[in-house]
């Protein structure tokens, strides 16, 4: 597609990460700091009118908000900031798949600060995508360059 990619575990404080490495879930504290964050990148992204991938986990739908309006979100709980920019446009991609699979990917990861026991506090985080939030779901059951091929498919249909 030739979009700029953005891995969100780049943008993780230090403390985030010594919090993960010791085997402690974050929590929203934790989170929502390093959630804004990537927003200010994706408005400045859009604001250049560059289409962006983001690889990130926003386990909850209150994540998905402050990626698409920032700060103002955790306040309204709305996707819309009142007075100021308007939400951006995202397409959420869930990467649904069952635990034992995640966690084979996992140990397969090298050099990574998320160990794979923090994998189960991930599950009981998530709050799956549903309307009328933008997204599909894509099972990680299916072949990699099948995942791949939905995903673009559902990009390109805008």
């Amino acid at each position: 597609l030739r979009w700029k990619f953005y891995d969100a575990d780049d943008y993780h404080p230090l403390e985030n990460k010594k919090k993960m490495e010791k085997g402690i879930p974050l929590n929203d504290e934790d989170r929502i700091p390093w959630l804004c964050t990537l927003h200010d990148i994706l408005r400045r992204e859009d604001t250049c009118r560059q289409n962006t991938i983001l690889a990130c986990s926003a386990l909850k739908k209150m994540y998905r908000q402050v990626l698409i309006s920032g700060p103002s979100a955790i306040e309204s709980n709305q996707p819309e900031q009142p007075g100021g920019n308007p939400a951006l446009k995202i397409l959420f991609v869930h990467l649904d798949g069952p635990m034992d699979i995640i966690a084979g990917r996992l140990e397969k990861r090298r050099g990574h600060f998320m160990p794979l026991e923090l994998l189960k506090s991930q599950f009981d985080t998530l709050e799956p995508p549903s309307a009328p939030e933008n997204f599909i779901t894509v099972s990680l059951e299916k072949p990699l360059p099948e995942i791949v091929l939905e995903i673009e498919s559902a990009i390109l249909q805008g």
